[in-house]
């Protein structure tokens, strides 16, 4: 798979960060929230980022 960074909430990569695959698909680098009461499958994970990140990934029309 190839991925490349479209957006991120900081500079030195240890941060909320979003990446486009040659999939057409996102990835999504973010805190795992220990307190979100989902049900999810064994093979699946959430990630918590901030609402900017979205925001400025549109803004800047990298999605």
């Amino acid at each position: 798979m190839l991925v490349r960074k479209i957006a991120s909430s900081c500079d030195d990569g240890e941060c909320p960060t979003l990446y486009t695959t040659d999939r057409k698909t996102l990835l999504v680098q973010g805190e795992t929230p220990a307190d979100h009461g989902l049900e999810l499958p064994e093979r699946e994970t959430v990630v918590e980022i901030p609402l900017e990140l979205i925001r400025k990934a549109i803004r800047d029309k990298l999605i």
